[in-house]
Order: C-alpha cells, then structure tokens, then sequence
C-alpha cells in the first residue's frame, strides 16, 4: 500500500521552523527595543552632560553691564525680526545692551551678526538700522550678514571679521552658550546677559528649555571645528571702525 507524502515533501510547515522564525522575530524585537532603550537614555546623558560642560566653561567669564572688563568690539548675536524690519523685543533688549556698553566706554565698536538667508529678511540690517537710530555712529556698527547661528557668529567674528577680544550681548539664557562658544573657537570673550524681557513669560521659558539641546549641538559645534555655512573672505569693518 502506498504510504502517504512526508512532511519533507509535502511542503506543510513543520513546527521547529515556526519555533525557529519564533525566536528570530523575538530576538529581532528585543534587539529594537534594547536600541531605543539605550537611545533614550543616552539623550538625557547628552543633554545633561552638554549643559554642564557650558555652564563649567563660561564660568567667571559672565558679567553685569558695570563689572564686564572692557574689549574693543561688542558682538551682538541675532534673533528675530518682524516682516516691517523691526527687532523683536529680544532682539531690540541685546541693541539697547549694546549701545549701553558704547556709552559706558566698554566697547568702541559693535558687530552685528545675524541671519541675511534671503533678501526678505536681515537681522543685521534691521539691528544696524536700530542702532543709528537710537544714536549710535553709523561708522562704529559693522554688519556680519552670515550670522546663521551662534556658532557661525563667533566663527565669523574671528576668522572672517578678525575680532580678537569681545563682549557677547544676548538674553541671559543663552550668554552662557555664547561665550563658551566664541571662547572654544578662539576668541577672548566674555559676555553680558539681557533679562529686561523676562517679562514675556512663555518665549522666555522656551528659550531657556530650547537652551539645554542647543548645548549639545554646541558640543557638536566645538569639537567637530566645522566651518560656518559661508566662511568667504577676511573683511575690514572692524578694523576700520577701530581705527578710522
């Protein structure tokens, strides 16, 4: 009598292969899960790491406007400006910071350093346009228009703008940053810190929430030595506002 097919060759699934592709799936999952466990923890590490790195590296180089030792050029760093050409109360706060250090004698020039990404929208324009207005001599403000983030500003200050010594002007949440940056890229800086708009409860939150993964990219930043989006040329406005 002719016996019947075996499992073999009748192509059924046996039940060890299905154990088999079991623990395959099981071990595929667990290592997926296992790798996101581990990203989330490295995060906070990163995150907690990167800030106290900045806050330890721009220690006794943070100062209020009377105490801040002189330097020749204020860098002010950008931040938003409205669709008419107006700063921002963030940003006119960091002007009138500024213009305080040119009247006290503390800086003789100022750079301004912000996003020119397209024609629509000029943070150093509008900030150098602010400041003429609120008199400060045209020929003491000099504009870097490839300010794109703190890091290409402080890059750009002493590589494109040959700026050697420096006062950073920005909010006080982010000082911090901005003089461990310009500091790790070979300025001299030290800096002061505006709190005149905490009064804007929920954006100042934000930019102090925002400020603890800008360390890491700061991190990034730093120890990469990435060149800026637009390096370009040496530029002598600085040295003419200096000396003229």
């Amino acid at each position: 009598m002719p016996s019947g097919p075996s499992p073999e060759s009748s192509g059924s699934p046996q039940p060890g292969r299905f154990a088999a592709r079991r623990r395959r799936r099981r071990r595929l999952l667990f290592g997926v899960l296992g790798g996101a466990l581990v990203g989330l923890l490295l995060v906070p590490v990163a995150v907690v790491g990167s800030v106290v790195w900045v806050r330890q590296s721009a220690r006794e180089h943070v100062f209020a406007v009377a105490d801040v030792p002189a330097a020749p050029v204020a860098l002010v760093l950008g931040a938003q400006v409205y669709p008419d050409g107006t700063p921002s109360p963030f940003l006119a706060a960091r002007l009138g910071l500024a213009k305080e250090l040119l009247d006290a004698g503390k800086v003789r020039a100022i750079l301004v350093s912000g996003d020119h990404g397209s024609w629509a929208y000029d943070e150093p324009g509008a900030m150098s346009r602010w400041l003429v207005r609120h008199g400060v001599p045209a020929r003491l403000v000099v504009q870097d228009h490839a300010g794109f983030d703190t890091y290409d500003s402080c890059s750009r200050a002493r590589r494109v703008f040959g700026v050697e010594r420096t006062i950073v002007v920005t909010q006080s949440f982010h000082i911090e940053r901005a003089v461990t940056v310009c500091r790790r890229v070979g300025l001299d800086a030290v800096g002061v810190g505006d709190d005149s708009v905490r009064r804007f409860e929920r954006a100042w939150r934000w930019g102090g929430f925002r400020e603890h993964f800008a360390a890491v990219k700061a991190v990034y930043d730093v120890f990469s030595r990435r060149d800026p989006v637009f390096l370009g040329p040496p530029e002598p406005g600085i040295r003419d506002a200096l000396t003229g």
